[in-house]
Parts: structure tokens; sequence; C-alpha cells
């Protein structure tokens, strides 16, 4: 829990000073960040439904995480292994400020403001995800899978002790913010799809390494890409509104 909060911080004085220069600015951040909050207040019934359906996949991905936890225990040969710890890393709180810094270092340095809006993105993405998560995560008091209390152990409220900080998947959140963030900038299909590796990759192994429920990742997962997906398309109907809007001519009439 602690690593979420530290890692706010981080980003948000990343977005503060590396990006203050540029459009993407922390007075932006300010007025999304706004925006982001009264989102349920504007949603229809569309939206509530997507949600009601969220809430109920999570559900039945319940119904699975003893029996796939049985079977992940029954070898363990592979807990270190390269795309296993690949995943975790992926999935670390230094990932999107590693990632998010050197977008924004790439877009100071060379004055592409296509880069600094990957690196703010990845910044917004992380923050907002992380946000949802870790309350779902002090709400819920879900077990972590190895306390041995089962799948159904929920209610453990605790602020400091993370064994019971299992639902969503804090890593999985990152790494699907990362990645969405990444696929949506991405031109190529291919690229787009290789995008997500990592994070599925990060998926398995925490429930893998007996850190997470399946439930606890398929959750964070939809909000690592649907935070992600907010985030891009926003900055995406800006820019069609700022390309589309007629630039103003300015016709200077000699007096002499």
């Amino acid at each position: 829990m602690t690593k979420f909060l530290s890692t706010i911080v981080i980003l948000i004085v990343l977005a503060g000073n590396s990006f203050a220069q540029n459009n993407y600015n922390l007075q932006q951040f300010k007025n999304e960040s706004l925006d982001f909050v009264k989102q349920p207040t504007k949603w229809e019934s569309n939206d509530w439904l997507k949600l009601g359906l969220v809430g109920a996949a999570t559900f039945l991905a319940m119904q699975a995480d003893q029996p796939v936890r049985d079977e992940f225990m029954k070898d363990r040969s592979f807990n270190k292994s390269v795309p296993i710890e690949f995943g975790r890393m992926w999935g670390e709180v230094y990932t999107p400020i590693a990632i998010a810094g050197a977008f924004g270092l790439h877009g100071l340095l060379a004055k592409d403001n296509s880069t600094k809006k990957i690196g703010y993105e990845i910044i917004q993405t992380t923050i907002y995800a992380g946000a949802i998560t870790t309350a779902l995560k002090l709400a819920l008091g879900r077990a972590r899978p190895f306390t041995n209390e089962g799948s159904k152990s929920f209610g453990k409220i605790s602020l400091f002790d993370d064994s019971f900080h299992s639902l969503p998947s804090g890593h999985v959140t990152i790494a699907f913010s990362v990645s969405t963030v990444l696929a949506k900038n991405a031109k190529s299909d291919l690229v787009k799809i290789l995008c997500y590796v990592p994070a599925v990759l990060t998926a398995v192994s925490r429930v893998y390494q007996d850190k997470h429920w399946v439930s606890d990742v398929f959750l964070a997962g939809v909000i690592g890409y649907s935070v992600g997906s907010w985030v891009t398309s926003r900055h995406e109907e800006n820019e069609m509104i700022q390309i589309s809007s007629p630039q103003q001519i300015s016709i200077v009439i000699p007096l002499n």
C-alpha cells in the first residue's frame, strides 16, 4: 500500500516538473483529474451496465480462484523463471516512473510533443488507476492466497498489513495502465498487440507466485485498461478539436 502512495507522489512531481513547460502540464492534470472524479455523475445507463458486467465477471472469476491456485501450486519450478520475473517487474512501481521519465525526457530534449504526451499519459493513468485500486484494496480487505485463509476471505480491513490487500492486484493495475497507454499510441496493430504481452505476463506471474487470485488480476486488468483508454481518448478528442477549430487570421491594413 505504501508503494502506491509513494508512486503517486513521485508521479505528481514528474507531472509538475518534467512537463511544466509543455501543453501537458500540472494545470491540465488538475482539470482532467477533477473531470475524472466527476465521470460517474455523467454516466448513462450503458455505462452502469458495463460496470455491472465487470462486477459479474469478477464474481464468476472468483469461482475459479481456488482451482487455479491448486493447479499452479503443483509445479513451482518456474517461480523465478525469466518470463515470470519479467512479468513481476513490469508491474513494479518503478516501471511507470522509468518509462514516463524516458518519454518525457526525450520529448523535452527533442521538442517532440508526441513523446511528451505518452509520458504524461502514463503518469496520469497510473495515478488514476492506482487510486481506484488502492481504495478497493482497503475497502474489500481480501486475504492473499499465501495466507491460506481461502478465496472467500474478505473484510480483514488493515491499512498496513499487505496480506489483506489482494483485490485488485496493484502490479497488474500498473502493468495494464502502462501497456494500454503504449498500445493506444502505437501505429502498428502488431505493436499494439505486443504492448500487452508484458501485462499478461504480469497477471500470470502474480497468480503463479501465489500473490493474487485469478479474480484479483482480472479486475485489475480491467481497471488499468479502462482508465488508460479514458485518458488517451480524452487527449485524442482534444487534439481533434484543436485541429478542426478554424485558425484565426489577422489582416493588417497599411495606413500609408
